[in-house]
């Protein structure tokens, strides 16, 4: 972990290779930051292709969006990005957030652009690492638009893809930012093959119980993840599946699908 402002420049001068290589981004697409202090970001500069970035050319600027830094020859040049407004409402809004990546993985965009539903229980690293994964309504990119459409996602997600245009991963470090990234465009790449190979099948919901304890037990659990994810899933919780099974809801209803089984089986 960097223990000084240049080792994090270092660093996300390496992840910046790393999106390059991976195409998790192309040309100057894409941006990262890394939180300094209680008023100070550090983040990478608009229109410079971040596979060959060096560290002297990121800036420094404050909550407001503004640059703090001295210039350098190698960056005296450069400016925000516009799209350091959602890197900012991040920070604004977690705490707990020391880094922000937004990438344009191909095969989760695409996936998006394709009305695809990423909050499903189908990959059990996907559901433990990320939770699950919203997809914002269509914003014009590099405008307010971005931080409007993350701003109540990003209190309870770690993850986000923003529809037709890219991703969004935070985390404790830019460099677990970076690797939530990797996770969800693996993710999305089994969940497209699977797509081609007839659908993908759920997780049982009793195994998706067991996700969801690890899940808290690596200390990556986000507000409102139980009740999300037993939504999503199918999972009934114990106390409200005794409660049907006493009231006789729970019979009824299985009473009725055996019904519809049946007249389906006759016809």
């Amino acid at each position: 972990m960097p223990t000084t402002e240049q080792e994090l420049r270092e660093q996300i001068c390496e992840i910046g290779r790393l999106m390059y290589t991976n195409t998790y981004i192309d040309g100057a697409s894409g941006n990262i930051s890394a939180r300094l202090g209680p008023d100070r970001v550090l983040a990478t500069p608009s229109g410079l292709a971040k596979g060959f970035m060096k560290p002297e050319q990121l800036i420094v600027v404050n909550m407001a969006g503004q640059r703090v830094d001295r210039p350098n020859p190698a960056n005296a040049d450069l400016r925000p990005t516009s799209e350091l407004v959602m890197h900012l409402e991040c920070y604004k809004q977690r705490p707990d957030v020391n880094g922000v990546v937004h990438a344009h993985p191909p095969t989760a965009v695409a996936m998006t652009v394709a009305g695809y539903d990423f909050q499903q229980c189908i990959i059990p690293e996907a559901v433990m690492i990320l939770g699950l994964v919203p997809t914002t309504p269509y914003a014009t990119p590099a405008s307010p638009e971005d931080r409007d459409v993350i701003s109540d996602l990003i209190r309870e997600h770690d993850a986000i893809m923003l529809s037709h245009h890219g991703s969004l991963t935070v985390a404790a470090t830019v460099w677990d930012a970076y690797m939530r990234l990797e996770t969800l465009e693996h993710t999305a790449k089994i969940l497209f093959m699977a797509e081609q190979m007839g659908g993908a099948r759920v997780i049982p919901p009793h195994q998706v119980e067991k996700l969801v304890e690890a899940r808290r037990k690596l200390g990556l659990e986000r507000p409102g993840d139980v009740e999300r994810i037993r939504a999503a899933c199918g999972i009934v919780p114990r106390g409200q599946m005794a409660a049907a099974s006493h009231d006789g809801d729970l019979e009824a209803q299985v009473r009725s699908v055996v019904r519809e089984v049946l007249q389906e089986l006759t016809r």
